[in-house]
Protein backbone atom coordinates (compact mmCIF):
# COMPACT_ATOMS: atom_id res chain seq x y z
CA UNK A 1 0.00 0.00 0.00
CA UNK A 2 1.30 3.54 -0.93
CA UNK A 3 1.07 6.32 1.60
CA UNK A 4 2.36 9.80 1.94
CA UNK A 5 2.28 11.56 5.12
CA UNK A 6 1.92 14.99 3.18
CA UNK A 7 -0.56 13.56 0.72
CA UNK A 8 1.47 13.64 -2.33
CA UNK A 9 1.75 10.68 -4.45
CA UNK A 10 5.22 9.59 -5.45
CA UNK A 11 7.26 11.70 -7.82
CA UNK A 12 4.49 14.70 -6.99
CA UNK A 13 6.85 18.20 -6.47
CA UNK A 14 6.28 19.74 -3.34
CA UNK A 15 3.52 22.75 -2.47
CA UNK A 16 4.84 26.18 -4.12
CA UNK A 17 4.83 28.31 -0.69
CA UNK A 18 2.07 29.89 0.64
CA UNK A 19 0.86 33.02 2.96
CA UNK A 20 0.16 30.23 5.64
CA UNK A 21 4.21 29.17 5.34
CA UNK A 22 4.87 33.22 6.28
CA UNK A 23 2.23 33.15 9.25
CA UNK A 24 3.26 29.97 10.23
CA UNK A 25 7.58 30.85 10.48
CA UNK A 26 7.14 34.62 11.32
CA UNK A 27 4.01 35.04 12.80
CA UNK A 28 4.45 34.02 16.23
CA UNK A 29 7.03 37.09 16.52
CA UNK A 30 4.85 39.45 14.75
CA UNK A 31 2.32 38.58 17.86
CA UNK A 32 4.63 39.60 20.42
CA UNK A 33 6.16 42.58 18.95
CA UNK A 34 2.77 44.62 17.31
CA UNK A 35 -0.44 45.60 18.81
CA UNK A 36 -3.44 43.69 16.81
CA UNK A 37 -7.11 43.67 16.70
CA UNK A 38 -8.68 40.39 17.47
CA UNK A 39 -9.75 39.90 13.57
CA UNK A 40 -6.14 40.34 12.96
CA UNK A 41 -4.95 38.05 15.87
CA UNK A 42 -8.07 35.07 14.29
CA UNK A 43 -6.70 35.42 10.50
CA UNK A 44 -3.22 34.79 11.37
CA UNK A 45 -4.50 31.74 13.47
CA UNK A 46 -6.86 30.49 10.75
CA UNK A 47 -4.52 30.86 8.04
CA UNK A 48 -1.74 28.79 9.80
CA UNK A 49 -3.96 26.19 10.70
CA UNK A 50 -5.94 25.93 7.54
CA UNK A 51 -6.03 22.22 6.06
CA UNK A 52 -3.97 21.14 8.47
CA UNK A 53 -3.67 18.13 11.18
CA UNK A 54 -4.96 20.89 13.60
CA UNK A 55 -7.86 21.21 12.45
CA UNK A 56 -9.17 17.09 11.59
CA UNK A 57 -10.11 15.71 8.55
CA UNK A 58 -10.94 12.70 7.11
CA UNK A 59 -8.54 9.84 5.32
CA UNK A 60 -9.20 9.20 1.39
CA UNK A 61 -8.02 6.21 -0.14
CA UNK A 62 -7.57 4.79 -3.70
CA UNK A 63 -10.17 1.68 -4.58
CA UNK A 64 -7.40 0.42 -7.07
CA UNK A 65 -3.82 0.46 -5.73
CA UNK A 66 -4.55 1.12 -2.32
CA UNK A 67 -2.86 4.94 -2.05
CA UNK A 68 -3.91 6.97 0.61
CA UNK A 69 -4.05 10.34 1.10
CA UNK A 70 -5.14 12.89 4.39
CA UNK A 71 -7.69 15.92 3.42
CA UNK A 72 -7.97 18.40 6.43
CA UNK A 73 -10.60 20.48 7.51
CA UNK A 74 -10.53 24.09 6.25
CA UNK A 75 -11.10 27.29 8.22
CA UNK A 76 -13.07 28.91 5.70
CA UNK A 77 -11.48 32.53 7.07
CA UNK A 78 -12.56 34.42 3.88
CA UNK A 79 -9.25 36.47 4.38
CA UNK A 80 -7.58 33.21 3.51
CA UNK A 81 -6.45 32.52 -0.24
CA UNK A 82 -7.23 28.86 0.22
CA UNK A 83 -10.56 29.11 1.27
CA UNK A 84 -12.15 31.25 -1.49
CA UNK A 85 -12.39 29.08 -4.55
CA UNK A 86 -15.74 26.73 -3.24
CA UNK A 87 -17.19 29.88 -1.40
CA UNK A 88 -17.02 31.57 -4.63
CA UNK A 89 -18.40 28.98 -6.98
CA UNK A 90 -21.16 28.19 -4.65
CA UNK A 91 -22.08 32.83 -4.67
CA UNK A 92 -21.46 32.23 -8.40
CA UNK A 93 -24.64 29.59 -9.16
CA UNK A 94 -26.67 31.89 -6.96
CA UNK A 95 -26.06 34.72 -9.05
CA UNK A 96 -26.56 33.48 -12.59
CA UNK A 97 -29.87 33.18 -12.12
CA UNK A 98 -30.20 37.14 -11.09
CA UNK A 99 -28.25 38.60 -14.32
CA UNK A 100 -30.41 40.80 -16.74
CA UNK A 101 -29.85 39.93 -20.46
CA UNK A 102 -28.57 44.04 -20.93
CA UNK A 103 -25.08 45.74 -20.80
CA UNK A 104 -22.94 46.44 -17.18
CA UNK A 105 -21.64 49.21 -16.07
CA UNK A 106 -18.19 49.16 -14.17
CA UNK A 107 -17.41 51.70 -12.13
CA UNK A 108 -14.41 52.33 -9.38
CA UNK A 109 -15.13 55.10 -6.36
CA UNK A 110 -11.31 55.49 -4.60
CA UNK A 111 -10.73 56.97 -1.51
CA UNK A 112 -7.98 60.16 -1.56
CA UNK A 113 -5.02 58.08 0.75
CA UNK A 114 -4.80 61.18 2.66
CA UNK A 115 -7.95 59.46 4.41
CA UNK A 116 -6.00 56.11 4.45
CA UNK A 117 -4.76 57.06 8.56
CA UNK A 118 -8.28 57.70 9.74
CA UNK A 119 -10.01 54.84 7.49
CA UNK A 120 -7.24 52.63 9.37
CA UNK A 121 -7.67 54.01 12.96
CA UNK A 122 -12.04 53.67 12.32
CA UNK A 123 -12.19 51.21 9.51
CA UNK A 124 -15.45 49.68 9.92
CA UNK A 125 -17.20 53.62 10.64
CA UNK A 126 -15.70 55.16 7.70
CA UNK A 127 -16.06 52.43 5.25
CA UNK A 128 -19.40 51.91 5.88
CA UNK A 129 -19.52 56.03 4.74
CA UNK A 130 -18.22 54.79 1.67
CA UNK A 131 -20.64 52.57 0.60
CA UNK A 132 -23.11 54.66 1.77
CA UNK A 133 -21.73 58.16 -0.32
CA UNK A 134 -21.01 55.50 -3.55
CA UNK A 135 -24.57 54.29 -3.62
CA UNK A 136 -26.47 57.82 -2.70
CA UNK A 137 -24.38 59.45 -5.54
CA UNK A 138 -24.96 56.56 -8.19
CA UNK A 139 -28.48 56.54 -7.18
CA UNK A 140 -29.23 60.41 -7.37
CA UNK A 141 -27.52 60.01 -10.74
CA UNK A 142 -30.19 57.55 -11.88
CA UNK A 143 -32.85 59.38 -10.37
CA UNK A 144 -31.87 62.33 -12.37
CA UNK A 145 -30.77 61.28 -15.21
CA UNK A 146 -32.42 58.31 -16.05
CA UNK A 147 -36.01 58.91 -14.02
CA UNK A 148 -35.62 55.48 -12.34
CA UNK A 149 -33.88 53.64 -9.76
CA UNK A 150 -30.57 51.37 -10.34
CA UNK A 151 -29.58 48.27 -9.50
CA UNK A 152 -25.93 48.06 -7.87
CA UNK A 153 -23.66 45.94 -6.99
CA UNK A 154 -21.12 46.84 -4.73
CA UNK A 155 -17.14 45.23 -3.99
CA UNK A 156 -14.81 46.83 -1.36
CA UNK A 157 -10.94 46.55 -2.03
CA UNK A 158 -8.59 47.65 0.08
CA UNK A 159 -5.34 46.83 -1.73
CA UNK A 160 -2.96 47.64 -4.87
CA UNK A 161 -0.69 45.38 -6.20
CA UNK A 162 2.32 46.29 -3.50
CA UNK A 163 -0.33 45.29 -0.34
CA UNK A 164 -0.12 48.61 0.55
CA UNK A 165 -3.47 50.42 2.02
CA UNK A 166 -5.38 51.65 -1.27
CA UNK A 167 -9.37 51.74 -0.30
CA UNK A 168 -11.77 51.82 -3.32
CA UNK A 169 -15.63 50.36 -4.49
CA UNK A 170 -15.87 48.56 -7.77
CA UNK A 171 -19.15 48.91 -8.80
CA UNK A 172 -21.50 46.93 -11.10
CA UNK A 173 -24.84 48.91 -12.28
CA UNK A 174 -27.22 46.93 -15.01
CA UNK A 175 -27.11 49.56 -18.02
CA UNK A 176 -30.43 51.16 -17.56
CA UNK A 177 -33.12 51.87 -14.52
CA UNK A 178 -36.99 50.46 -13.14
CA UNK A 179 -39.17 53.62 -13.60
CA UNK A 180 -40.15 54.88 -10.30
CA UNK A 181 -43.76 53.48 -10.95
CA UNK A 182 -42.14 49.87 -11.72
CA UNK A 183 -43.61 50.06 -15.14
CA UNK A 184 -40.88 50.54 -17.56
CA UNK A 185 -37.30 49.73 -18.10
CA UNK A 186 -35.57 52.85 -19.10
CA UNK A 187 -32.89 51.83 -20.72
CA UNK A 188 -29.18 53.80 -20.83
CA UNK A 189 -27.20 54.74 -23.46
CA UNK A 190 -24.70 51.46 -24.98
CA UNK A 191 -21.20 52.76 -24.02
CA UNK A 192 -22.44 55.83 -21.44
CA UNK A 193 -23.87 55.71 -18.26
CA UNK A 194 -22.79 59.25 -16.35
CA UNK A 195 -19.96 61.91 -16.89
CA UNK A 196 -17.27 60.72 -14.19
CA UNK A 197 -16.63 64.21 -13.14
CA UNK A 198 -19.73 65.36 -12.37
CA UNK A 199 -20.02 61.76 -10.58
CA UNK A 200 -16.75 62.37 -8.81
CA UNK A 201 -17.61 66.00 -7.35
CA UNK A 202 -21.05 64.35 -6.16
CA UNK A 203 -19.39 61.72 -4.04
CA UNK A 204 -16.96 63.71 -2.31
CA UNK A 205 -19.48 66.22 -1.56
CA UNK A 206 -21.50 63.41 0.36
CA UNK A 207 -18.94 61.28 1.66
CA UNK A 208 -16.77 64.76 3.11
CA UNK A 209 -20.44 65.32 3.95
CA UNK A 210 -20.89 61.88 6.03
CA UNK A 211 -17.39 62.31 7.29
CA UNK A 212 -18.53 65.86 9.64
CA UNK A 213 -21.80 64.74 10.17
CA UNK A 214 -19.92 61.46 11.99
CA UNK A 215 -17.36 64.38 13.61
CA UNK A 216 -20.20 66.74 15.12
CA UNK A 217 -21.83 63.08 16.63
CA UNK A 218 -18.46 62.95 18.44
CA UNK A 219 -18.21 59.69 16.41
CA UNK A 220 -14.41 60.70 14.34
CA UNK A 221 -12.78 63.53 16.72
CA UNK A 222 -9.43 63.53 13.93
CA UNK A 223 -12.34 64.00 10.98
CA UNK A 224 -12.74 67.74 10.91
CA UNK A 225 -8.45 68.13 10.19
CA UNK A 226 -9.37 66.22 7.04
CA UNK A 227 -12.60 67.81 5.23
CA UNK A 228 -11.81 71.39 4.66
CA UNK A 229 -8.33 70.46 2.58
CA UNK A 230 -10.20 67.33 1.18
CA UNK A 231 -13.05 69.52 -0.66
CA UNK A 232 -10.64 71.00 -2.82
CA UNK A 233 -8.70 68.64 -4.35
CA UNK A 234 -10.02 66.09 -7.52
CA UNK A 235 -11.32 62.43 -6.47
CA UNK A 236 -11.13 59.67 -8.47
CA UNK A 237 -14.20 58.08 -10.49
CA UNK A 238 -13.24 55.76 -13.16
CA UNK A 239 -15.60 54.37 -15.59
CA UNK A 240 -14.10 50.99 -17.36
CA UNK A 241 -15.57 49.82 -20.97
CA UNK A 242 -18.80 48.14 -20.90
CA UNK A 243 -19.51 44.44 -19.97
CA UNK A 244 -20.94 43.03 -23.31
CA UNK A 245 -22.77 40.04 -21.78
CA UNK A 246 -24.16 38.58 -18.51
CA UNK A 247 -21.32 35.82 -19.01
CA UNK A 248 -18.70 38.64 -19.44
CA UNK A 249 -20.13 39.78 -15.70
CA UNK A 250 -20.17 36.76 -14.30
CA UNK A 251 -16.36 36.13 -15.55
CA UNK A 252 -15.37 39.67 -13.55
CA UNK A 253 -17.84 38.56 -10.75
CA UNK A 254 -15.40 35.51 -9.92
CA UNK A 255 -12.44 37.29 -10.19
CA UNK A 256 -13.40 40.13 -7.94
CA UNK A 257 -15.91 39.26 -5.59
CA UNK A 258 -13.78 36.66 -3.33
CA UNK A 259 -10.65 37.94 -3.85
CA UNK A 260 -8.01 38.24 -1.04
CA UNK A 261 -5.33 40.82 -0.48
CA UNK A 262 -3.25 38.29 -1.61
CA UNK A 263 -3.48 35.01 -3.64
CA UNK A 264 -1.01 32.20 -2.87
CA UNK A 265 0.13 32.19 -6.78
CA UNK A 266 1.80 35.72 -6.19
CA UNK A 267 4.02 34.28 -3.38
CA UNK A 268 7.30 33.28 -4.92
CA UNK A 269 9.64 32.60 -2.45
CA UNK A 270 9.74 32.43 1.82
CA UNK A 271 13.40 32.31 3.09
CA UNK A 272 15.58 34.01 5.53
CA UNK A 273 13.15 36.20 6.98
CA UNK A 274 11.70 37.87 3.58
CA UNK A 275 9.19 36.68 1.36
CA UNK A 276 9.47 37.81 -2.47
CA UNK A 277 5.61 38.25 -4.60
CA UNK A 278 5.19 38.70 -7.44
CA UNK A 279 2.96 42.29 -8.87
CA UNK A 280 2.51 44.19 -11.59
CA UNK A 281 3.11 48.07 -11.83
CA UNK A 282 0.03 49.78 -13.44
CA UNK A 283 2.28 52.70 -13.54
CA UNK A 284 4.61 51.12 -15.87
CA UNK A 285 2.24 49.37 -18.49
CA UNK A 286 1.40 46.68 -16.21
CA UNK A 287 4.53 44.95 -16.26
CA UNK A 288 5.10 42.12 -14.07
CA UNK A 289 7.60 42.55 -11.87
CA UNK A 290 9.15 41.11 -8.50
CA UNK A 291 9.05 42.75 -4.46
CA UNK A 292 11.39 41.64 -1.82
CA UNK A 293 9.90 42.52 2.01
CA UNK A 294 10.88 41.66 5.02
CA UNK A 295 8.82 39.09 6.32
CA UNK A 296 7.71 41.53 9.34
CA UNK A 297 6.95 44.04 7.20
CA UNK A 298 4.96 42.02 4.41
CA UNK A 299 2.57 40.56 7.72
CA UNK A 300 1.79 44.50 8.16
CA UNK A 301 1.00 45.14 4.86
CA UNK A 302 -1.18 41.98 4.69
CA UNK A 303 -2.59 42.53 8.20
CA UNK A 304 -3.81 46.56 6.76
CA UNK A 305 -6.50 44.64 4.76
CA UNK A 306 -8.41 42.59 7.83
CA UNK A 307 -11.99 43.24 7.94
CA UNK A 308 -13.95 43.90 10.93
CA UNK A 309 -15.61 41.03 12.44
CA UNK A 310 -18.90 40.95 10.64
CA UNK A 311 -18.08 43.87 7.97
CA UNK A 312 -20.16 42.81 4.58
CA UNK A 313 -17.17 43.64 1.55
CA UNK A 314 -19.99 43.07 -0.70
CA UNK A 315 -23.18 45.03 -0.71
CA UNK A 316 -26.43 45.64 -2.75
CA UNK A 317 -28.53 48.78 -3.67
CA UNK A 318 -31.40 50.19 -5.35
CA UNK A 319 -34.03 47.41 -7.25
CA UNK A 320 -30.57 45.21 -6.33
CA UNK A 321 -31.13 45.58 -2.28
CA UNK A 322 -31.69 42.39 -0.50
CA UNK A 323 -35.17 43.91 1.13
CA UNK A 324 -36.51 44.77 -1.99
CA UNK A 325 -34.32 42.11 -4.67
CA UNK A 326 -37.60 39.28 -5.17
CA UNK A 327 -40.24 41.63 -6.01
CA UNK A 328 -38.30 44.48 -8.04
CA UNK A 329 -36.01 41.99 -10.26
CA UNK A 330 -39.00 39.83 -11.04
CA UNK A 331 -40.65 42.83 -12.14
CA UNK A 332 -37.73 43.76 -14.27
CA UNK A 333 -37.96 40.64 -16.17
CA UNK A 334 -41.54 40.88 -16.66
CA UNK A 335 -40.75 43.83 -18.47
CA UNK A 336 -37.53 42.67 -20.29
CA UNK A 337 -39.80 39.70 -21.87
CA UNK A 338 -38.36 37.15 -19.34
CA UNK A 339 -39.90 34.40 -17.18
CA UNK A 340 -40.87 36.72 -13.73
CA UNK A 341 -39.89 33.71 -11.58
CA UNK A 342 -35.47 32.86 -11.35
CA UNK A 343 -34.85 30.05 -12.67
CA UNK A 344 -33.09 27.49 -9.92
CA UNK A 345 -29.64 26.34 -10.74
CA UNK A 346 -29.28 22.63 -9.76
CA UNK A 347 -26.68 22.62 -6.40
CA UNK A 348 -23.69 20.70 -7.24
CA UNK A 349 -21.56 18.76 -4.75
CA UNK A 350 -18.04 20.06 -3.69
CA UNK A 351 -16.75 17.91 -5.80
CA UNK A 352 -18.59 18.95 -8.86
CA UNK A 353 -18.11 22.48 -7.86
CA UNK A 354 -14.46 21.80 -8.43
CA UNK A 355 -14.12 19.91 -11.11
CA UNK A 356 -16.18 22.84 -12.53
CA UNK A 357 -13.75 25.56 -11.35
CA UNK A 358 -10.36 23.89 -11.39
CA UNK A 359 -10.88 20.90 -14.32
CA UNK A 360 -8.95 18.32 -11.76
CA UNK A 361 -10.90 15.49 -10.81
CA UNK A 362 -10.17 15.21 -6.96
CA UNK A 363 -11.60 11.67 -6.69
CA UNK A 364 -9.26 10.65 -9.21
CA UNK A 365 -6.50 8.77 -7.22
CA UNK A 366 -2.89 10.87 -8.18
CA UNK A 367 -0.84 8.27 -7.94
CA UNK A 368 -2.31 5.22 -10.18
CA UNK A 369 -4.77 7.75 -12.03
CA UNK A 370 -7.00 5.38 -12.64
CA UNK A 371 -8.87 4.21 -9.71
CA UNK A 372 -11.30 6.38 -7.73
CA UNK A 373 -10.48 8.05 -3.96
CA UNK A 374 -13.48 7.01 -1.44
CA UNK A 375 -13.05 8.21 2.42
CA UNK A 376 -12.19 5.22 5.01
CA UNK A 377 -12.41 7.19 7.97
CA UNK A 378 -12.26 10.04 9.83
CA UNK A 379 -9.17 12.11 11.14
CA UNK A 380 -9.47 13.62 14.27
CA UNK A 381 -7.63 17.17 15.24
CA UNK A 382 -4.20 17.15 16.00
CA UNK A 383 -3.49 19.85 19.19
CA UNK A 384 -0.35 21.81 18.51
CA UNK A 385 1.05 23.82 21.49
CA UNK A 386 -0.83 27.51 22.19
CA UNK A 387 2.06 29.07 20.63
CA UNK A 388 -1.00 31.19 18.68
CA UNK A 389 -2.93 31.82 20.90
CA UNK A 390 -3.94 35.37 21.16
CA UNK A 391 -4.46 36.04 25.02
Amino acid sequence: MLSRADGRAAGERRASPELADVFRQYGERYQRTHRLSASQHKVIRAVSVCRTPELGGHLDRCESCGFERPAYNSWRNRHCPKCQALAKARWLEKQTSELLPVGYFHLVFTLPHELNGLILTHKKMVLALLFKAVSKTLLEFGQTRLKGTLGIIAVLHTWDQTLKDHFHLHCLVPAGALSFDHSRWIAARKNFLFPVKALSRVFRGKFLTLLQQAYERGKLPEANNETKALRKTNWIVYAKKPFGSPQTVLDYLGRYTHRVALSNDRILRVENGEVTLSYRDRKDGDQKKTLLLDAQEFIRRFLLHVLPEGFMRMRHFGFLANRSKKQALAQCRRILKLAPVLPQSPLLSAKNLLLKITGIDFSRCPCCQDGTMIIVGDLAPISRSSRWDSS
